[in-house]
């Protein structure tokens, strides 16, 4: 690949996050002025003092206009973007970029969906007419093929390896019920998850990411007025998107051990960044489970262990929130839920929160002394034909 990047050139100023939750005594437009409110607060901006938006929906709206009506904006561009589960990270991405670019002095990117309460129970795209070839099958069956497929690779047991993501999940469960946004907050046991009847294939209810309503937000500026406007504002070091081309649903030789998508877009992201070690060097991660065996997969495709290893490190504890790269401190999708509009940003806010010190002290990572730098993933699709996202952020201009 060969991406320049954006190094420095811009920062984080500002950020909101609304609970995700089922919001059923709120609308779209609520959750909206809520996220918006809490990121220019947190910036000390007003909407005037922001040239252009970038809204990430998935299901919500169609247009810009849901952004600037509940918002009240006067004459101000509204770019409505949409890439799957990666759409918050998109509408950063270009927020991002638009700033570099020196077309705007400041921006916005927010992301929201609010779903819950029109009938649907995951994320169901759009009837787009096909030649009758595409696959069938349910995200959680599409996802649930990673374990069989690790086990044989690495003969691993695949009984060990279901007791291995279920890990996954109760470490994640234990960062979200400390977490007073997430939809979960209930400790859950890696037994209590085995012995749940399954869904899709060998994974339980509680192997698959929440559904939820929330909206997240960012202020971007150039990194030279940063401090202008924040004492401590994150420092954008990478920003790297990878869209795939569908060639894993017809490979022979795409077993599902690994998501190549995502190892592009991180090598791309180290590239950018300059990072050679991303475990010794990244303070946290916040990677996309949609489902447990996911985030099995993407500490091997991140670069954070060796292939085959991940099993081992889940087990040793390398990921935990006390552990020696903490993953998904604020629980992730599993326990903070996903609305898929919002769940990009989302992980954002959380390195916010983290690299800055604010995130509350139960759950707090330990990775800081020598540390000032976050890794976040997000990815949108199936195994085989995906579209992946990473972005590195940090407290410090190397």
């Amino acid at each position: 690949m060969a991406s320049h990047g954006i190094r420095d050139q811009v920062a984080i100023v500002g950020m909101g996050c609304t609970p995700f939750r089922e919001h059923w005594d709120r609308s779209l437009d609520d959750l909206l002025i809520e996220a918006h409110g809490l990121a220019l607060v947190s910036a000390g901006m007003t909407k005037d003092d922001v040239d252009a938006y970038w809204y990430g929906t998935s299901q919500s709206s169609a247009s810009g206009i849901s952004l600037a009506t509940p918002l009240r904006l006067d004459n101000r561009p509204v770019t409505r973007v949409e890439n799957y589960c990666a759409t918050g990270s998109e509408a950063l991405r270009q927020a991002c970029y638009a700033v570099a670019s020196g077309a705007y002095d400041v921006a916005v990117a927010i992301g929201a969906e609010k779903v819950k309460d029109g009938g649907y129970q995951g994320l169901n795209a759009f009837p787009i007419p096909t030649d009758g070839t595409n696959r069938t099958l349910t995200a959680a069956a599409m996802f649930s093929l990673i374990l069989p497929a690790y086990a044989k690779r690495y003969g691993v047991g695949e009984d060990d390896l279901r007791h291995v993501v279920a890990r996954i999940a109760e470490k994640n469960h234990y960062n979200g019920a400390r977490n007073e946004l997430a939809q979960f907050r209930r400790e859950t046991s890696a037994e209590v998850i085995c012995e749940m009847a399954a869904v899709a294939g060998r994974l339980s209810v509680f192997d698959c990411a929440g559904v939820a309503d929330g909206a997240a937000a960012a202020v971007v500026v150039s990194a030279e007025r940063a401090t202008d406007f924040c004492d401590d504002p994150l420092y954008v070091k990478a920003l790297s998107l990878v869209a795939g081309n569908g060639s894993g649903l017809v490979d022979p030789s795409f077993d599902f051990t690994t998501l190549p998508e995502c190892a592009a877009s991180a090598t791309d992201a180290y590239a950018q960044a300059g990072i050679t070690d991303p475990r010794a060097e990244l303070a946290m991660a916040e990677v996309h489970d949609c489902f447990t065996p996911t985030e099995l997969v993407l500490m091997e495709d991140l670069g954070f262990c060796d292939r085959g290893t991940a099993w081992s490190e889940v087990l040793d504890g390398t990921f935990a929130l006390d552990g020696e790269l903490p993953v998904n401190p604020d629980g992730g999708l599993k326990s903070f839920g996903h609305p898929v509009g919002a769940s990009g940003l989302r992980m954002h806010y959380e390195a916010w929160l983290q690299l800055r010190g604010r995130a509350p002290e139960e759950r707090r990572i330990g990775t800081l002394g020598d540390r000032s730098r976050a890794l976040v993933h997000n990815l949108g699709g199936y195994p085989g034909e995906m579209v992946s996202f990473v972005s590195i952020v940090g407290t410090e201009k190397d």
